[in-house]
């Protein structure tokens, strides 16, 4: 399991900028704004080493890191980095007094940071929490089996979980070659670069990917579509699963999200993926298209396992029951996203996905158990490579 940092500071642009750099780098982070709500959160969470600024409200940072030395157990220690603007030699030593096991003067660079906790957890954290997580390259495949179901903004929004909630390094790709969305629904322009400066280019390398894709404020890079659907017709089948190989030695994971047609263009995706997610609703409709598709798929080759089922909007009344829609398939649904409707769509007119705006939200929740599923195998995986 990777090493859980606990960062108590009352400042939200310092709140962000610490949740963004340590979650790029693997670690899971919990926040308090205040030293009681610290306290409390070291009592609760048991991190494997905080981040304590000195001037907070309620408590001080003097306070809390002597609190916590008075009611550590026997033998266990959480090791305290703490955070200030001062630059007196005094308040430096107040701090170590306090029992902090350094000290940093803010403006601070974060690769100083980095290296400051990986040294002291070196120190006091056991050897599986030395590191943040090793690279992953898997590559998912999002399948609507028909229009309207959701594919899309379950694809966008697990790809924004998997990286803010989940520590991984993420890019989403636009497969959907003549009329992809994430364009607007992560409100970005039509200036923006597109998979078509990669295939236009007379070689791919891991070079020009990177010089065309777009970061978004969620922190998850994006490989978009292009821009109109005549300039489409320049992705030719090989490309998607050529780039893909590519961002798999990049990124933890590489998340396509593709059209409902099954031409070859998204049969070479389906070949490079680990998994494709059939995005469905419970209506007459899908179910029989879910039946086709998982048809084709069987025709195909392709192992069970790669093959799972997504429901979206689980909870909406459609008079089939989740039960009645397995009969029908003859197989169990694998994950299932709830339905609140006001809020996915006020999302995608806003431009603004939940799971970065509102993940809080009930449907935000379901989005982050999904995601928190798909990543079990991972960390798993994780889990058994030694630390570097």
């Amino acid at each position: 399991m990777p090493a859980k940092i606990l960062v108590v500071d009352d400042d939200p642009n310092v709140q962000r900028l610490l949740q963004y750099t340590l979650k790029q780098e693997g670690y899971d982070v919990v926040v308090a704004a205040d030293g009681a709500e610290g306290f409390r959160l070291w009592g609760a969470e048991a991190p494997n080493l905080i981040l304590l600024d000195v001037m907070l409200p309620t408590l001080d940072g003097y306070q809390v890191a002597t609190k916590i030395r008075a009611e550590e157990a026997p033998n266990t220690h959480v090791p305290i980095i703490m955070l200030t603007a001062e630059r007196e030699v005094e308040q430096k030593v107040r701090g170590l007094r306090a029992g902090a096991d350094d000290y940093l003067i803010k403006p601070f660079h974060p690769a100083e940071l980095l290296a400051r906790i990986k040294s002291l957890l070196a120190r006091f954290a056991p050897r599986e929490t030395l590191l943040a997580r090793p690279p992953l390259g898997r590559i998912l495949a999002f399948y609507p089996a028909k229009g309207g179901v959701g594919s899309t903004t379950i694809a966008i929004n697990a790809a924004i979980a998997l990286h803010r909630e989940l520590g991984r390094k993420v890019c989403l790709v636009d497969g959907n070659l003549q009329f992809g969305d994430h364009r607007v629904f992560l409100d970005l322009g039509l200036d923006r670069k597109s998979i078509v400066d990669v295939v236009s280019a007379p070689a791919i390398d891991p070079d020009l990917i990177k010089s065309v894709l777009v970061k978004h404020d969620s922190g998850i890079d994006l490989l978009l579509a292009p821009p109109s659907p005549e300039t489409a017709e320049l992705v030719r089948p090989e490309h998607l699963p050529q780039i893909a190989e590519m961002l798999r030695a990049m990124y933890d994971y590489v998340l396509i999200d593709v059209d409902k047609r099954l031409d070859d263009v998204n049969l070479g995706v389906f070949e490079a993926a680990e998994i494709v997610f059939v995005v469905m609703t419970a209506d007459l409709s899908c179910l029989k298209n879910v039946r086709l598709i998982l048809e084709t798929m069987h025709h195909l080759g392709y192992p069970a396992a790669k093959v799972q089922l997504v429901l979206n909007r689980s909870n909406a009344f459609t008079g089939i029951s989740v039960k009645n829609a397995e009969g029908a398939l003859r197989r169990t649904i694998d994950h299932q996203v709830v339905n609140e409707y006001r809020g996915a769509i006020s999302a995608l007119n806003s431009g603004a996905p939940f799971m970065f705006t509102k993940a809080d939200s009930a449907l935000g929740g379901s989005l982050l158990q999904f995601a928190r599923t798909v990543d079990k195998p991972a960390a798993t995986v994780a889990a058994l490579v030694p630390a570097r």
